[in-house]
């Protein structure tokens, strides 16, 4: 809670207003509105800044870290970082493996904030790279969002992190992707689309269109892209991306993902699959298209003079800006 809710929280007490009132006006808690004003001195004294620096001044308390006041419980939980465990399920069997010992008992978030802090929180900084991820910092959520309950995809890089180079179009690399769905959604093909060029690629799936199959067409999809055209792929939230960590690191790219029902923030995309129904109608057996012919339609959409390019073809234009940035 930053010091303009403080101001909002004062100016309702001013008035006499319940905390349920407050909590309402603010998106906030009940609970939340009134342990804030109890702490700080009831509704008689609350006061906004004298609050704000309260908070401040409780905040820098000194506090031991709890995996280093306990050189029991980091061992333990390094040995399962090792095993590469992730840290809830590090923090599951150290419950199930000592349920009588209740000085081993610690919350996936201590583990993860004892990790980032390197140095500080009371395990080896080495352990990181045992993390699925193996980024060298966490990505903080954003303000606002919660957790996604069944969430395969795990803790995802938002479309707003992506580079502005991506959102203007200014250096090719960048792109966007989605599945088109045949008849009964029993088969798709994965489509690709660069943001500057809007250059054309294909992926068929005749497995089906579960993680591992997509995970699979795209790691063959990028292996012929250059270095410099493979910078960012931006995606919606499906189940299909499950991998997409794996995919982050084998193929060498970012992967980045749409707000949920948000289709206009894959634009190039979308109109691209709109106007691949020429060639797939909806209720297609897409099993039934062969790789060559895909490869028949990539060319043609990539031949095709487009208005935006000042009619120019996608792939004339993908041609011009690879050896540019060469």
């Amino acid at each position: 809670m930053g010091a303009e809710e403080r101001e909002t929280i004062a100016l309702g007490v001013a008035r006499d207003e319940g905390f349920a009132e407050i909590a309402r006006r603010m998106g906030r808690p009940t609970s939340t509105i009134s342990r804030e004003v109890r702490r700080n001195g009831g509704r008689d004294r609350y006061r906004a800044t004298t609050a704000q620096k309260a908070t401040k001044k409780r905040a820098c308390r000194p506090k031991q870290r709890k995996l280093i006041g306990c050189p029991r419980l980091a061992a333990a939980v390094e040995a399962g970082l090792a095993q590469r465990w992730s840290p809830a399920e590090v923090a599951a069997r150290l419950t199930l493996d000592h349920p009588d010992d209740p000085e081993l008992r610690v919350s996936h978030e201590t583990i993860y904030t004892s990790l980032y802090l390197q140095g500080k929180g009371g395990l080896r900084k080495e352990l990181i790279s045992a993390l699925r991820t193996g980024r060298l910092r966490r990505r903080p959520r954003r303000r606002g969002e919660k957790a996604r309950r069944g969430n395969v995809l795990g803790e995802i890089t938002p479309i707003s992190a992506r580079p502005p180079e991506a959102a203007d179009r200014a250096i090719p690399g960048h792109w966007e992707g989605d599945l088109i769905m045949g008849a009964f959604n029993r088969s798709a093909i994965v489509t690709v689309v660069e943001r500057r060029s809007r250059f054309l690629l294909l992926g068929d799936l005749p497995e089906g269109h579960d993680a591992q199959s997509v995970y699979e067409c795209l790691i063959e999809v990028c292996a012929d892209l250059p270095d410099l055209a493979r910078r960012s792929l931006t995606w919606d939230q499906g189940r299909e991306m499950a991998k997409w960590a794996d995919l982050q690191l084998d193929a060498d790219i970012d992967v980045f993902f749409c707000d949920p029902h948000s289709p206009w923030q894959r634009p190039s995309n979308e109109h691209m699959n709109g106007l691949l129904r020429q060639y797939f109608p909806k209720g297609t057996d897409l099993n039934r298209v062969s790789r060559d012919h895909l490869h028949h339609v990539a060319a043609e959409m990539n031949g095709r003079p487009r208005k935006v390019l000042g009619w120019r073809t996608p792939a004339e234009v993908y041609a011009d800006l690879i050896a540019m940035a060469a």
